[in-house]
């Protein structure tokens, strides 16, 4: 299991999600129709990978500015807040912030704080980072304060996937610099680096992955990882078929084997590897049942040593883990409504009930009760 687990994240104005607390366990999986609010949860992770970086402005940028991230714009919510707290077995940290609308449709911090609390100790320490800063002071604050440090730290280990691009143009397919190695990029962009330095400093692991990948898709046998004889400092994703010498280059795989690929490498890299936190959107995106069934025990071992968050739209997926690790998200009316005769719709996260489905779960699998709407996570009106 991870060193430093994230117990609980509460957030407030960020896209759908309009006040949220959310407890989290080893594996947490999310559930629910289309736009209820899965991929807005995922995507507050993914902001949080940018300030860490001190790409906020980016990322703000990117999503289309302020007005767009704040919950039915910055006119009905002036701010995002967000508390995510950490325990591990000797104290509890955590990391609090307010980003406000501020002008050229931007965010910045009018609030930035990092606290630590260890039990027997007579009071939690906090340290305020200031305020009115558009990038985050986690970095800077860390060279003078070991309690930030560590925060940062655990931060920069909280990692958001998504592989879903596999066009023509994606980075995957193309050639990557050789010496990209030190981890696997959020796009697997650099898959091949990573494979390669995985396959002549890691064996055992590189070897997992290819026979973890040959299950799955028995016409595969091995990836071949050669530099470019044109240029050594490249490296492409290149792979062979059982008794053939024939060499298939990364234009030859298809979305889902490509997908399973970066998947299978993610979840069994070296455990010092790992991130603290894995969170990854529709992994099953292209996917044979099989593979998805494969891909399930693939999270299961990792979540050995790593935390993980999936949000899904398979049933199958959701089938091979436990209901008490479902988290299903719906749109709901606020009620009541902050102006009269204007409606609101805001994501609601509850996890499973066990005891209350303990019946329902003798003759139905979650998948199936997802199907029949027993539960949450349906279409909402």
């Amino acid at each position: 299991m991870a060193k430093n687990i994230l117990s609980n994240i509460k957030l407030k104005g960020f896209t759908s999600i309009r006040d949220a607390s959310i407890d989290l366990e080893p594996v947490n999986v999310l559930i629910g129709g289309n736009a209820a609010g899965k991929s807005n949860l995922v995507s507050f992770f993914k902001m949080l990978a940018f300030t860490v970086t001190e790409g906020l402005q980016l990322f703000v940028g990117r999503a289309g500015g302020a007005n767009s991230l704040l919950f039915y714009g910055s006119k009905h919510t002036p701010q995002i807040e967000a508390t995510l707290t950490f325990q591990s077995e000797a104290a509890e940290d955590t990391y609090r912030f307010r980003l406000v609308s501020a002008a050229e449709d931007t965010l910045v911090f009018a609030e930035e704080r990092v606290g630590y609390h260890r039990p027997g100790f007579p009071a939690p320490k906090e340290v305020s980072l200031d305020a009115g800063h558009k990038e985050t002071k986690l970095n800077s604050f860390a060279e003078s304060d070991q309690t930030v440090e560590v925060v940062r730290n655990i931060l920069s280990r909280c990692k958001f996937f998504q592989f879903h691009d596999t066009s023509a143009e994606a980075n995957i397919r193309g050639k990557c610099q050789i010496e990209q190695n030190q981890f696997l990029y959020k796009d697997a962009g650099n898959l091949a680096a990573y494979l390669y330095t995985l396959k002549h400093r890691k064996k055992a692991y590189y070897q997992r992955i290819v026979e973890t990948v040959s299950d799955v898709v028995p016409q595969f046998d091995d990836f071949y990882l050669e530099p470019d004889r044109m240029n050594e400092n490249v490296i492409s994703l290149r792979w062979q078929e059982p008794g053939s010498d024939y060499l298939f280059g990364p234009h030859q795989l298809s979305d889902g084997l490509l997908r399973f690929m970066a998947l299978t490498t993610l979840l069994f890299q070296p455990e010092e590897d790992l991130p603290n936190l894995i969170v990854i959107d529709e992994p099953e995106l292209g996917l044979h049942p099989y593979a998805i069934r494969v891909l399930a025990g693939l999270v299961r071992k990792a979540a050995r040593h790593s935390q993980v968050i999936l949000a899904t739209q398979s049933a199958t997926l959701v089938n091979e883990f436990d209901p008490g690790e479902i988290i299903t998200v719906d749109r709901e009316k606020v009620e009541p409504p902050r102006s009269p005769g204007e409606d609101e719709w805001e994501s609601v996260f509850r996890r499973l009930d066990v005891d209350a489905l303990q019946e329902w779960l003798e003759e139905y699998t979650v998948g199936e009760l997802w199907e029949k709407s027993v539960i949450g996570g349906r279409p909402s009106r």
